[in-house]
């Protein structure tokens, strides 16, 4: 049972993490907002989305940053705060698993075994409907801005275009649900 307070000890950490990062931070606190939407794909599961919404990019904070690869970072760090469960989902945002593979991570698995459950699913939807400044995307929007500011041949490019067709669909099915809700 997560407490009702849950999400402010989450917005906190990533506020001393994330807040000198600037747009970063202005981003996490919109994929945040967008997480609170969710209640309808998520049900008691909200607060924990949330919660890993204010803390999936937390891996980016230069004093976690150890492998130079965020969703790592951020996952090692909340594993030995104590939050699995947390640690599971920041793991595999956006595609992590794949980008892992790229970057030659073949452990990744074993240390992060890998879900696919709605909260998987949900969090990376309100990643790539958030762009990089907090404005509202689709998700092919989100993916094209990432390629083009990555250029396309980088690593986190070739992941995204790997899963587009993944997040599309999962995007499509979260958003008849928030529809029929």
């Amino acid at each position: 049972m997560v407490s009702a307070d849950a999400p402010a000890w989450a917005r906190t950490m990533a506020e001393a993490h994330m807040s000198p990062l600037g747009r970063r931070w202005t981003h996490v606190q919109q994929v945040a907002r967008r997480a609170e939407e969710l209640g309808a794909v998520v049900g008691d599961d909200l607060p924990v989305l949330v919660e890993a919404a204010y803390l999936h990019d937390i891996g980016y904070a230069p004093a976690l940053a150890k492998t130079g690869f965020h969703p790592l970072d951020g996952a090692r760090y909340l594993r030995r705060r104590g939050h699995e469960r947390l640690a599971r989902l920041v793991a595999h945002h956006t595609g992590a698993r794949v980008e892992a593979q790229l970057r030659g991570f073949d452990d990744y698995l074993d240390e992060f075994p890998y879900q696919d459950s709605p909260l998987d699913r949900a969090l990376t939807y309100c990643d790539l409907t958030t762009g990089p400044s907090g404005q509202p995307m689709t998700v092919r929007q989100r993916v094209d801005e990432i390629c083009e500011r990555y250029g396309p041949d980088h690593t986190v490019s070739r992941a995204c275009r790997a899963c587009l067709a993944d997040f599309e669909r999962d995007g499509a099915e979260i958003e008849r649900r928030l529809a029929n809700a």
